[in-house]
């Protein structure tokens, strides 16, 4: 295999790996805000801020994954 068939394949694991762990945390933040905005309906506007933030914060992980394939590409 050519070094570029390895960076190649670094890119698209790094953009593989990287959205797999943010994908499930955020579905799991999304499913416990839900049952806490169900369980005090009073508490949701704290509880969805808070949601929010994480979920902007989870896909930052994602677009520093985006960002370290495209500079892997660039090496091609």
């Amino acid at each position: 295999m050519t070094a570029s068939g390895l960076i190649a394949l670094a890119a698209a694991l790094c953009m593989a790996i990287s959205t797999l762990g943010p994908a499930i945390g955020q579905g799991l933040t999304a499913s416990k805000a839900m049952d806490a905005i169900a369980r005090q309906p009073e508490a949701s506007g704290d509880i969805r801020s808070t949601l929010i933030l994480s979920l902007g914060l989870m896909e930052a992980l994602t677009i520093y994954g985006l960002l370290i394939a495209f500079m892997l590409i660039s090496k091609i």
